[in-house]
């Protein structure tokens, strides 16, 4: 890492407490003129199954959650005209626990590099539509002490993702040329292993490079080791966009793993992965393919594939609010397997310096933050 990076990496903590209670949430709606005629409710259930049952939408309509051109509907079966506004009210919920702080590593004009603890989710999505790490990042660069105005210029936002059980590095851009530039970053290198090249082209075609630490059930018996599974969803309950998978007809998918630590006595082994291309889940579904999942891994089993196949039965049941319960099948952002970003090295995207090794250095507050075993440092 350059001079300048090093002197610009601070060890500081930002973040604010959750309040009980999210602001709940508002969805618009246009109707389309395919869509006129439908009632009130033909129109939610058909457009929104994944959210909730029919007798959900019901009683979101009765709750007077739901308003037609600014007036509140409370006949389900109210025929829609097309153009016609429509806007549903998602009442506050307590979201789930999760932690708040964030430490930053790295931070200059256009960039600030984060450590994101497990179980905190980057962005906001299903029951955490508040508690994300892109909220705190709102938040911090809304304090009052920054400007007179009260906001920063600047508005960070993630460039990539992490699972919510994943702890480490994460990149944020300040400036959207930032933003734009890390982004395509990331596409260069997976069309990079789209184009099939071998691993020693895909590293020096690559602007940036992702290391990660995981932590695998099993004792490793290869060294090293390239996985170049492709990974494709199936349809899976609780998911609304499908499931990602170990899936021959998937998308192209490289991971390079290498061992660090044989654990005989524990049956684990300590690998450290670097991945050529970015698809979800990447890590647990490579590592579990070839039989070593994750430890703690709640969703994927050897093979690349989840521990329950069979679909589970909706029963219809749902929240005060009219939204479908939790499924009791473990779920992708389920929590307790051992993975942690452990080092990025990538070209500036605006001063083309080299921040290579920008990585943790700092033991106790890293192991504070992430709750993943020491060894994993």
């Amino acid at each position: 890492m350059s001079e300048k990076a090093e002197l610009a990496a601070v060890m500081a903590y930002f973040g604010v407490s959750w309040p009980e209670l999210n602001e709940g949430l508002t969805y618009h709606d246009i109707v389309r003129p395919t869509d006129a005629g439908l009632t009130l409710i033909e129109f939610y259930f058909r457009k929104y199954k994944n959210s909730a049952p029919l007798q959900g939408w019901l009683q979101r309509i009765q709750n007077k959650q739901i308003t037609i051109d600014g007036k509140v509907a409370i006949l389900p079966d109210t025929e829609l005209r097309a153009g016609a506004e429509l806007v549903y009210h998602r009442l506050p919920w307590r979201e789930p626990d999760a932690p708040y702080l964030l430490e930053v590593l790295f931070e200059d004009d256009y960039l600030i590099v984060v450590n994101k603890p497990s179980g905190l989710q980057v962005l906001p999505g299903g029951l955490y539509q508040q508690r994300s790490v892109l909220t705190q990042l709102q938040w911090h660069a809304c304090k009052p002490t920054t400007t007179s105005s009260g906001c920063q210029k600047t508005h960070p936002v993630p460039v990539h993702r992490l699972g919510r059980g994943t702890s480490g590095i994460l990149l944020c851009a300040k400036t959207k040329l930032c933003k734009s530039r890390l982004a395509a970053y990331f596409a260069e290198g997976t069309s990079v292993v789209e184009d099939k090249c071998t691993n020693s082209e895909c590293n020096t075609m690559r602007k940036i490079c992702k290391i990660y630490r995981a932590l695998v059930s099993g004792v490793m018996d290869m060294d090293e080791v390239v996985i170049k599974q492709p990974i494709g969803t199936i349809k899976y309950p609780g998911v609304a966009k499908g499931l990602y998978v170990a899936s021959p007809s998937g998308k192209p998918a490289l991971s390079s793993v290498r061992v660090l630590e044989r654990d005989s006595e524990n049956n684990c082994t300590l690998v450290q992965v670097e991945i050529q291309s970015g698809r979800p889940h990447q890590i647990r579904i490579h590592l579990s393919f070839i039989g070593y999942p994750l430890i703690g891994d709640p969703l994927y089993v050897s093979g690349g594939q989840p521990k329950c196949f069979h679909p589970e039965l909706m029963d219809e049941s749902f929240e005060k609010d009219g939204g479908y319960q939790r499924p009791e099948n473990p779920v992708p952002g389920d929590c307790g397997y051992n993975l942690h970003a452990h080092q990025i090295g990538l070209i500036h995207p605006i001063t083309n310096e080299h921040l290579f090794q920008l990585s943790f250095k700092h033991e106790k507050n890293a192991k504070r933050a992430s709750q993943t075993p020491a060894s994993m440092r």
